[in-house]
């Protein structure tokens, strides 16, 4: 089932990411949590490609697991900016041979060491969705990034670039992870004075642990709440108090993002099917069981 016709049936949706081993690394451990995550029955969920594309044979593995065998639609995120065309043929004829109505289109990371400015096929994320679209009848949802793209000086300019991208075809928006929802609010307002009408997806990232923290600052230079801060200061160094207080953070924010007329809720789970039980379970009444 295409997630565009999903959105539109229901009031509100619940979809998880999860991502493929690591090369050399098991794959049967993976496999376990995202059986255990499909038994939650979410909306849909999503399967990473991988840094640098190195994982997009298994990304294709599991999203075909978790639709065909799980009976969950699967999203399979593509990249492109590692890749050839004939790549980037040869993974979408894969995803269309499992059946998978979807693809989320990334232009990915730029290798570390390597030359931004270097000549490559695709250069931006936008031309990978109208290469998808040569190839199939896909629902092509896209990345969005409620404070800026990182690599972007001006949010204004990075606005533009993402109706640049819906306009060649996107579906469907999803949200960099964000702490604070009116991060969210602002942005939804300001893209809709510009135009870009498509559903957007709020992406949530339960925190469990500081040092997945720092991490996460380090890579996306998100802001922090000071409410949210506390809680880090308080018990990033205790493990289990941590986890709870994370996913009730993010309980909060995600029942605060509902009440506000959010209606799609994408959970970044990174693989821990106990985090996103707890999240469902806490929200049991709010969105039905």
């Amino acid at each position: 089932m295409k997630i565009s016709e999903i959105l539109k049936s229901k009031e509100v949706t619940i979809s998880y990411e999860v991502f493929p081993p690591k090369k050399d690394m098991p794959f049967e451990p993976i496999l376990a949590a995202v059986d255990r995550l499909c038994q939650s029955k979410p909306d849909f969920m999503s399967v990473t490609y991988g840094a640098g594309g190195g994982t997009g044979h298994n990304t294709i593995k599991i999203a075909d697991h978790v639709q065909n065998e799980m009976g969950v639609t699967s999203l399979a995120h593509l990249s492109c900016i590692s890749s050839t065309p004939q790549q980037v043929k040869a993974a979408i004829n894969e995803i269309k041979s499992c059946g998978i109505e979807n693809i989320l289109a990334l232009r990915g990371d730029i290798p570390a060491g390597t030359d931004p400015a270097a000549p490559r096929d695709y250069r931006f994320a936008s031309e990978l969705v109208r290469e998808i679209k040569k190839h199939g009848d896909f629902c092509i949802g896209a990345a969005c990034y409620p404070e800026g793209h990182v690599e972007c000086e001006h949010k204004e300019d990075d606005i533009t670039y993402l109706k640049e991208k819906v306009d060649s075809g996107v579906d469907f928006l999803t949200t960099q992870m964000f702490f604070d929802n009116n991060v969210l609010y602002n942005f939804l307002y300001r893209i809709r004075e510009r135009g870009i009408t498509v559903p957007v997806i709020a992406g949530i990232m339960p925190v469990t642990n500081g040092k997945q923290m720092a991490r996460i600052c380090q890579l996306s230079g998100t802001y922090l709440p000071a409410r949210f801060k506390a809680i880090v200061d308080k018990f990033g160094d205790k493990p289990e108090a941590m986890k709870q207080a994370g996913i009730a953070y993010a309980t909060d924010q995600i029942i605060d993002l509902i009440a506000n007329g959010v209606k799609g809720i994408h959970i970044y789970t990174m693989n821990k099917p106990d985090v996103a039980e707890s999240i469902r379970n806490n929200l049991s009444y709010i969105i039905g069981k």
